[in-house]
């Protein structure tokens, strides 16, 4: 356990959320050395295996239910000092993630086609998703005990660990990969379907290595047999905070989802374009998310101790390295858009569409900073509610536009990429203003004990 209660503030961010970006771009890695090497299957493989990729923002919503819920209550005991609460949170925590990973199992195999219909129109498309998402669902399932795992270990001020083992699978996924889906070495190929069991094996090994640590070296919080049995209340606590951050999550997926709905007409190169654009897009945000993700540990462990002054300037603080970050990916967004693309696919039509839309996007790049920065500040203060009402709006004035303009007959698909960059400082503006109302709630001096 690391107190982060006293100490420079900026070094506790910086501590964290190097490991923890490092940790993120690693997580990336895996999406995008797959898309890598499927991007040079043609079109087809690269919209399908992006359509289907969309379907990991329902994944993450649901780990963001487990995993900000558990971090905020792990990291508020550490700040009362109370360990038997923090061990309590993490065995219901263990428990809750193989319940949703079975359930992850279920869905993926059972849904997957009636998703892939939905948002394409290309039965080459449909085709080579479903493939994808046979071999995929699997290593969905498993990123439930990660971020049990690694959320409690982030509630408690320590990341290194997590970075390591994931720093080795991926490695793993990046030799598992040519090899699978192109047949490098001894492998036959797999093309779609080797990507997916690449990213299957590498995320078993890591809850395997995860799991290895917590029973040899981790002993703040560690597994407890007395206190996986179903302990309501806690979950009720960790649902609480956690299920208006999945839900955050859970919009996102469906503003995506209605991105490729509004497209579909345009047929598998502009989807394969976007796909392709947004996932070197999200690659992008990673260092402002890192700080974003480093920020609910520092303010949360000082929440827990009404340490109020030090909960604002972690605010302050992270708020301005986000700002900074993503006043120079812009900049690099912006200038050579192309660049950014140009190595993940072989078709022009679709990388013209992919740097088109990087271009275009980047001028949110710092609002979404901040964005994440007021979410993690949400979920420092365990409320998470204000985060999920802003993602709605940015969804609600989005998604009614959007598929408006797809059914005019000049409907071009810039016309999204300029309406996505408004929705964006509109949700910032609704976020700010929620946030500084919170504080003023959960900071005054006669606010109640957490």
């Amino acid at each position: 356990m690391k107190d982060l209660t006293q100490g420079s503030i900026p070094r506790h961010i910086l501590v964290m959320a190097i490991p923890i970006g490092i940790s993120m771009l690693i997580q990336t890695l895996y999406y995008l050395v797959d898309l890598y090497f499927v991007g040079h299957l043609g079109p087809a493989s690269l919209a399908g295996v992006s359509a289907a990729g969309n379907v990991s923002f329902l994944v993450i919503a649901l780990t963001q239910v487990l995993g900000v819920g558990t971090q905020t209550l792990i990291a508020h005991a550490v700040g009362r000092k109370d360990r038997d609460d923090a061990n309590w949170v993490f065995n219901q925590s263990l428990l809750l993630s193989a319940l949703l990973g079975l359930i992850t199992l279920a869905a993926g195999y059972g849904l997957s086609g009636w998703y892939l219909h939905t948002v394409s129109s290309d039965p080459a498309t449909i085709r080579e998703g479903l493939t994808y998402l046979y071999w995929y669902t699997p290593a969905m399932a498993g990123q439930f005990a990660l971020i049990a795992m690694g959320s409690a270990l982030r509630g408690t001020g320590i990341v290194m660990p997590t970075m390591v083992i994931q720093l080795i699978t991926t490695v793993l996924n990046m030799v598992l990969s040519p090899m699978l889906i192109q047949g490098w070495w001894f492998a036959a190929p797999m093309g779609v379907a080797g990507a997916g069991l690449a990213s299957t094996i590498s995320v078993w090994v890591a809850v395997i290595l995860l799991a290895w640590y917590f029973s040899r070296m981790e002993k703040y919080v560690e597994y407890a047999a007395s206190k996986v049995r179903p302990r309501l209340s806690v979950w009720r606590r960790m649902l609480g905070i956690g299920l208006p951050a999945g839900g955050e999550f859970m919009l996102m997926f469906l503003y995506m989802a209605v991105i490729y709905f509004a497209i579909s007409e345009l047929g598998a190169v502009a989807q394969a374009g976007f796909g392709l654009g947004s996932r070197i897009m999200q690659s992008m945000f990673l260092p402002a998310m890192a700080v974003a993700f480093a920020a609910p540990a520092v303010a949360g462990q000082n929440f827990g101790a009404r340490l109020f002054d030090r909960v604002r300037a972690t605010f302050h603080w992270a708020a301005g390295m986000s700002l900074g970050i993503m006043a120079l990916l812009t900049w690099v967004a912006y200038a050579q858009p192309m660049w950014l693309v140009q190595s993940f696919a072989d078709d022009a039509q679709a990388l013209v569409v992919a740097s088109t839309f990087l271009h275009m996007i980047c001028l949110n790049f710092m609002a979404s900073g901040l964005i994440f920065t007021c979410s993690g500040m949400f979920q420092a203060l365990g409320h998470t509610w204000p985060a999920m009402w802003s993602t709605a709006t940015r969804l609600v004035t989005f998604a009614i536009p959007a598929i408006w303009l797809s059914r005019q007959a000049d409907f071009r698909i810039e016309q999204l990429w300029v309406a996505s960059v408004i929705t964006v400082y509109l949700q910032l503006v609704v976020s700010w203003w929620l946030l500084q109302r919170q504080f003023r709630r959960s900071l005054s001096p006669d606010a109640a004990a957490v």
